[in-house]
């Protein structure tokens, strides 16, 4: 093989890879769209199957702000849900060494624990 041979398979392996990028995105946007019925989403696929670069370019073109749109409205929802739950563990995760002592204070106040109990917990509490 020459250097014109090597050039041109890398260049078909790019292409390649990139159509096979962009087909992904539309079955994953496909898949994202709930405002799309199912039979909707089934003649896309099968266009995408029978007339595979005619469907894609014409679904990006059709519907390429939409699947923007979409997959930001994802990234925020992941993102909202990642920071509720880092907050949710992270508060419950042992706070500080007052934040424990005032939680066990309120424990003993009610009844819930003894003197000794709560003197273990603050000695917990002071130590870590």
């Amino acid at each position: 093989m020459d250097l014109w041979s090597w050039v041109a398979w890398f260049f078909w392996v790019f292409v390649f890879v990139a159509y096979l990028m962009v087909l992904f995105s539309i079955l994953g946007d496909l898949f994202r769209d709930h405002t799309l019925s199912g039979w909707w989403k089934a003649v896309w696929i099968i266009f995408l199957i029978f007339v595979p670069f005619l469907t894609a370019l014409v679904y990006l073109i059709a519907r390429g702000t939409g699947m923007q749109k979409r997959a930001m409205d994802q990234a925020t929802e992941m993102r909202k849900q990642q920071d509720e739950y880092i907050r949710a563990t992270a508060g419950s995760g042992g706070g500080s060494a007052t934040d424990d002592i005032a939680k066990a204070k309120s424990l003993l106040d009610s009844g819930a624990i003894s003197q000794a109990e709560f003197d273990a917990l603050k000695a917990k509490a002071l130590a870590g």
